[in-house]
């Protein structure tokens, strides 16, 4: 009869620890206290425990594997972002570890164990920052580098990235003012996000310091569905008729409000002279991808640098790992405003 396999929760269960501290012992990474790491041996002693080879080899060298935490890979944002990532990694020899932790985070703490105890050399955390305090004191005690990279949120203490959401605002309402817009209307985004909140002060704020005109039933909530924005645009052209030009959250709602114009006998334009006469509407929407130009004229989007922030947190994570004691860092990077052939 074979002798049953011990294991490393066998190990971690007879020493009275945690799997990820053993992990840490294993492979001599973290800021472990003396008592605990010689009971953690002596456990593995009694037990018979065989160490894993790659825990070994790892011992006081670097894994060159950096682990990723978001929260949904399908969010466009992310997925972009977690591109630049890998891209800047690799170039480097490293490689990116992806978990998930859910549409509500709710396996956070899980995915930032797992990844420890995969021997990670440092941890991105890809939004999320909201609940991420625990993270960061948890990686603070292991001596491993946390990096936030997030849409809107940032983490206190640690390396952070994010665009500069009220500036992308600010770039399409002056863009749209320009043109001779005074009557501009906000679609789309949930009342929730952070991401909506920043982008709609840095709207507003633009508006007031032209003198143009405000009014909060001109800003429209909308789900991000080509259909939903769709049937708000026009809702929204019917009780304001005068409006002349819209400013949509994101590309699924300027695609959906770019079909409801053509529905409603209005066309696509720039220019605001007799835009309410001629049946004009011009439209400008936020994307966290540069856009085919599929209608005619152009549609002009904000752009939001998803991919250079994933290369700007894989340089500040090896940074991270080459001098730990740099001083942490927030950066925010700027978006760009694209429009038919034009780049700004």
């Amino acid at each position: 009869m074979s002798q049953q396999k011990i294991t490393i929760n066998d190990v971690a269960e007879a020493a009275g620890v945690s799997v990820t501290t053993v992990s840490l012992v294993l492979s001599g990474k973290g800021r472990i206290s003396p008592a605990t790491t010689a009971r953690v041996n002596e456990a593995i002693e009694q037990s018979g425990y065989v160490r894993n080879r790659t825990a070994a080899a790892l011992r006081g060298s670097a894994s060159g594997v950096i682990g990723l935490i978001v929260r949904d890979l399908s969010q466009r944002f992310y997925a972009e972002m977690t591109a630049g990532l890998s891209e800047a990694l690799e170039a480097q020899d490293k490689m990116l570890v992806l978990t998930q932790s859910g549409a509500q985070g709710q396996h956070l703490a899980r995915c930032f164990e797992s990844l420890v105890a995969q021997g990670v050399d440092g941890v991105v955390l890809g939004g999320d920052a909201g609940n991420g305090a625990a993270l960061a004191t948890r990686a603070a005690e292991l001596g491993l580098p946390l990096i936030c990279a997030s849409r809107a949120s940032y983490l206190e203490g640690t390396d952070s990235l994010r665009p500069e959401n009220a500036l992308g605002a600010r770039m399409a309402t002056e863009y749209l003012i320009r043109q001779g817009h005074q009557h501009i209307a906000w679609l789309g985004g949930s009342g929730a996000s952070l991401t909506r909140a920043e982008r709609i002060g840095g709207y507003c704020a633009t508006l007031l310091q032209y003198g143009l005109p405000f009014k909060p039933e001109w800003i429209i909530e909308c789900e991000e569905s080509q259909k939903a924005a769709a049937e708000a645009t026009t809702q929204l052209l019917q009780r304001h008729p005068r409006l002349t030009a819209i400013i949509a959250a994101n590309t699924a709602t300027a695609l959906g409000g770019y079909f409801a114009l053509l529905r409603s006998g209005r066309t696509l334009g720039q220019g605001a002279v007799d835009s309410y006469y001629a049946q004009q509407m011009a439209l400008v929407g936020f994307s966290d991808e540069p856009q085919a130009n599929l209608s005619d004229p152009p549609l002009t989007f904000v752009c939001s640098p998803a991919r250079e922030m994933g290369r700007a947190a894989a340089a500040r994570i090896l940074l991270r790992l080459s001098a730990p004691e740099t001083a942490s860092q927030h950066m925010i990077l700027t978006p760009s405003l694209i429009g038919g052939d034009r780049v700004r």
